[in-house]
């Protein structure tokens, strides 16, 4: 990390606020493409849990916006608390990676873009009825209208990094 912000000396504000987006964590091992098998494996869990727990279902998010139920704030609540306790156990145990690399955590500083992007990627998945995780297991379910969304997400992605520059932080 340190040879990073020495890096940035007189450097530009968006080469600053480029380095909140780097993987300070990513691997510098080599591995064989059938190393990524087990991402793979996970993913496939995940998607046959995300269906079964009908987090991919459009009716239950129409339910969570309009506070007619407690599933969704359920699951998402537990999901944040399984992650505080995670992220204490890595800090106070030093848990390293499966690679055996160390684990860091940086501060992300607060501004007012997150805001903007909070309520646009709200109302994004109040209208769709699908936030980005569960796209995939939409389709792999066969719920083929997604891809509409999905292909949105990625021209949004696309025009966000074209005009971020010019976007307020």
């Amino acid at each position: 990390m340190q040879h990073i912000i020495t890096d940035l000396v007189g450097a530009s504000e968006h080469d600053v606020r480029a380095t909140d987006s780097l993987c300070i964590n990513e691997s510098q091992q080599q591995h064989k493409w059938y190393y990524n098998l087990k991402y793979m494996a996970v993913g496939l869990f995940f998607g046959i849990l995300f269906v079964k727990a009908e987090v991919i279902s459009w009716f239950r998010i129409q339910e969570m916006f309009r506070l007619q139920s407690f599933h969704m704030y359920g699951l998402i609540g537990s999901a944040v608390v399984v992650g505080m306790i995670s992220v204490l156990l890595i800090k106070r145990f030093g848990i390293l990676t499966i690679s055996g690399e160390p684990i860091t955590f940086t501060d992300k500083k607060f501004d007012k873009g997150q805001i903007y992007g909070g309520l646009l990627f709200g109302l994004g998945w109040a209208l769709t009825g699908a936030c980005p995780g569960p796209l995939f297991a939409q389709i792999g379910m066969g719920t083929m209208v997604v891809i509409v969304t999905l292909l949105s997400a990625v021209v949004g992605t696309w025009v966000y990094g074209r005009f971020r520059d010019r976007l307020p932080h």
